[in-house]
């Protein structure tokens, strides 16, 4: 087991990199996750085991020395699918949980989240799953949004938020508009809680309960048309016209933002 760093002590760290990685897992990334793994203490034949069990392939029989493991380990995690790493990464960290190594889990997963902020890697850990990771400002306004619906009773919407994020993090092909959907629906429940309409579209309350709502001028007009957005591309997708990983980003951001300020503007009566 490792003690913290001298920057971890210090709480000194660079900022994060633009993400400049998603659909892949660099080489450097590969050889980083084992040094992990090995710095938490686990050892060289159980990471084998563990990414053969992953890859559905028998290790290598006889009583081999820790050089030539060492090698299997090296050949397995370099020719894998990019998606099976983080598969990989996923099952090294229920293996300390289910060891009851708590800290242990959790000092694998701030030593692989710090990897990829550092390395503008568009995922992160949290409780042994690997999801998603936006900008700086996407995960806070996701973030907040969740613990702010949650706390005023809007549970539905917040599932919503967490249904965009895992929509986001589907290995290996992300569901961009399934994103959307879920994210612009967030919002939609919240709007429909606050006016009393349960059957009303985001779009027609914006237009005929504005001051109900509360969103004030022009920025309700914005909302219509991130609405209308997120309708073509997340409902009513055309032959041709695929939203970008961005986009969906920028959407779920939005919704999330307004969902918070509409929920704390409009706090549900206490029950």
């Amino acid at each position: 087991m490792i003690d913290a760093s001298f920057s971890d002590r210090h709480g000194y760290a660079p900022r994060d990199r633009e993400i400049t990685v998603r659909e892949d897992a660099p080489p450097e990334l590969r050889g980083a996750l084992i040094q992990i793994a090995r710095q938490i203490g686990l050892e060289d034949w159980r990471i084998r085991d563990i990414i053969c069990e992953v890859l559905l392939r028998l290790p290598t029989a006889g009583d081999w020395p820790p050089d030539a493991i060492e090698n299997e380990i090296r050949t397995l995690i370099r020719e894998c699918e990019w998606y099976k790493v983080y598969d990989i990464a996923e099952r090294l960290c229920l293996i300390l949980w289910r060891k009851g190594s708590t800290h242990a889990m959790e000092q694998f997963e701030h030593l692989l989240n710090k990897y990829l902020r550092e390395h503008g890697i568009g995922w992160q850990m949290s409780d042994c799953k690997i999801v998603t990771r936006g900008q700086e400002s996407f995960e806070v306004a996701v973030r907040e949004a969740i613990i702010t619906l949650e706390a005023a009773g809007r549970g539905t919407a917040s599932n919503e938020i967490h249904e965009a994020i895992r929509d986001l993090s589907r290995r290996p092909t992300p569901d961009i508009t399934g994103a959307i959907q879920h994210g612009m629906v967030a919002l939609e429940c919240v709007a429909r809680d606050i006016c009393g309409e349960p059957s009303a579209t985001l779009g027609q309350l914006l237009s005929r309960s504005p001051d109900r709502l509360g969103i004030p001028k022009p920025l309700d007009e914005a909302v219509g048309k991130a609405w209308g957005y997120a309708s073509e591309m997340g409902r009513h997708l055309r032959e041709g016209r695929l939203p970008t990983h961005e986009e969906a980003e920028l959407i779920v951001g939005i919704a999330a933002t307004v969902a918070t300020y509409l929920s704390k503007k409009n706090p549900r009566p206490r029950q």
